[in-house]
């Protein structure tokens, strides 16, 4: 009878070793779940700190956010749309839509125009047929809202206007109601001046894509 409970003691003993060993082998590998999944997370973590640091330095010194504000772009932008501008190394290039400040307006209102002509280039305006031509040269001008019937809007200098050193002449898309280079109190501009080229349309959706 002794020796039939020890048998008993000891296969008991020897299920509870079993039972502990599998509970323990179990357990054994939830640690490197758990390990993984924080690294996954810390991962994560990394690539939207750096994405957010990303944004913060295209935003603060390569390129910026704005905002069309009225008619004086149309067809090409319209009033209410936000456009990305390159800031960082941009060089002023005939046909370049840009974001400027004029010291007309005390460089408290920005403006978006097209550049017609940059320093040294001479300008020549046909109102009756709405011909533009820099050094001698019609300018193939397809992006102007034109108005059939209506004369284009003059300019404030005689016959031709060369633009002079570091600056650029700069007009609206919808001529007929653009305030810019044509009217010498705002003249043309300084490029110090120039915030930088609008290179994207992002809002509204509907009209996402580049600009040009």
């Amino acid at each position: 009878m002794d020796e039939q409970k020890e048998e008993i003691v000891s296969s008991e003993e020897a299920e509870k070793a079993v039972t502990s060993d599998s509970e323990s082998a179990s357990e054994t590998p939830s640690k490197p779940k758990k390990q993984g999944l924080l690294a996954e997370l810390y991962d994560w973590l990394e690539i939207v700190a750096v994405s957010v640091a990303a944004v913060f330095f295209i935003f603060s010194f390569v390129a910026r956010v704005a905002v069309v504000d009225g008619n004086s772009m149309n067809q090409t932008l319209k009033h209410g749309e936000k456009l990305i501008v390159q800031e960082l190394f941009y060089t002023p290039k005939q046909g370049d839509i840009i974001v400027c400040q004029s010291e007309f307006f005390g460089f408290q209102q920005p403006l978006v125009k097209r550049i017609i002509a940059v320093e040294g280039q001479t300008i020549t305006i046909d109102t009756e047929t709405w011909t533009v031509c820099v050094d001698g040269v019609p300018l193939d001008e397809d992006y102007v809202n034109y108005i059939e019937g209506v004369p284009m809007l003059g300019w404030s200098y005689g016959e031709s206007y060369t633009v002079p050193a570091g600056m650029v002449f700069v007009m609206g898309d919808n001529r007929n109601d653009s305030w810019d280079s044509r009217d010498s109190r705002i003249g043309p501009i300084d490029e110090r001046f120039i915030v930088g080229k609008v290179i994207f349309r992002f809002l509204p959706l509907g009209s996402f894509g580049a600009v040009s």
